[in-house]
């Protein structure tokens, strides 16, 4: 029996449901989602396996011009998702316009791999506007294939899958058959505080706030973790604190919830607030905190 295996790497910009997607596909909750924009920072591997196939996804973050030193980083995780793939399946929806990012996109199109673009929420969408939309994909990306789905609603995305499963070559795993990420369990303990930051506080707080596991200790009748949010300005930690810590112990009481669903074991969670002024411009703690600056 051969045996198929590839990398598929999920592209595209801010908003469009790419971690929604990416999670669906994997059958696993690995990215976190909010409908905030940038709430993906990593490159975040979700693998699917069977006897005969793996197939490795990416979810990467959404494409956007840059301010400051982390989205330079959050950029270059897109731009080597383009190159580190078997397949690029670029993801648009029916409401952000197609010649969004053109820069971006003409990288898409000097890729020699094959290019699947869907179109998403197309639940929010008439048949007439999908067919202009698909029409207009087929022009800025000629060689692609066009596949229109609805990730929230699980619309086509078997079908999608089923065309994923044709373009990936017979290769072995590159992964253990028994693995779903590449990512520890520490990561995803951050990823679901983070989470609950996008979701509890306004503004610009979210993206002025990055989580550090400190410590993540396993025993036999629970986990014990240490996480520091660390915020770029001394008015940001009042914030994440909140009236009488009121703020933090909501946004650890929930974060804990989701953290022991995850990892299926009983979670005693400390949540500490330090000012690091300036951490998204400075190249050591960003290499710190998993953003390669290379």
């Amino acid at each position: 029996m051969t045996h198929k295996s590839g990398f598929v790497s999920i592209v595209g910009n801010p908003n469009v449901g790419k971690s929604t997607l990416m999670n669906l596909l994997v059958g696993e909750r690995l990215s976190i989602i909010t409908s905030k924009a940038q709430t993906t920072r990593h490159k975040i591997i979700g693998i699917v396996n069977q006897d005969d196939y793996q197939v490795v996804f990416t979810d990467t973050p959404g494409v956007l011009e840059p301010n400051y030193k982390l989205q330079e980083s959050m950029l270059k995780f897109s731009k080597s998702a383009l190159t580190d793939a078997d397949i690029i399946l670029y993801l648009t929806d029916t409401v952000e316009t197609s010649d969004k990012n053109e820069n971006f996109l003409k990288e898409v199109r000097k890729t020699n791999l094959p290019v699947i673009v869907a179109i998403n929420k197309i639940d929010l969408s008439t048949q007439e506007h999908l067919d202009e939309l698909a029409s207009k994909w087929k022009e800025l990306i000629p060689e692609a294939e066009i596949y229109p789905i609805s990730a929230m609603h699980k619309f086509n995305a078997d079908r999608l899958f089923a065309r994923i499963l044709e373009l990936i070559p017979e290769s072995p795993p590159y992964f253990d058959k028994d693995a779903l990420t590449d990512k520890p369990e520490r990561f995803f303990v951050s990823e679901i505080i983070r989470e609950k930051i996008l979701l509890y506080y306004q503004k610009e707080i979210p993206y002025s706030v990055e989580v550090e596991i400190e410590q993540f200790k396993d025993t036999e009748k629970q986990v014990d973790i240490n996480a520091i949010i660390h915020v770029a300005r001394d008015s940001q930690k009042g914030i994440i604190i909140g009236h009488q810590g009121k703020a933090l112990k909501k946004l650890g009481t929930e974060a804990r919830k989701d953290i022991e669903k995850f990892i299926d074991k009983k979670v005693f969670l400390r949540i500490f607030v330090k000012v690091t002024k300036d951490w998204r411009d400075q190249d050591n703690l960003l290499r710190n905190f998993g953003y390669e600056q290379k």
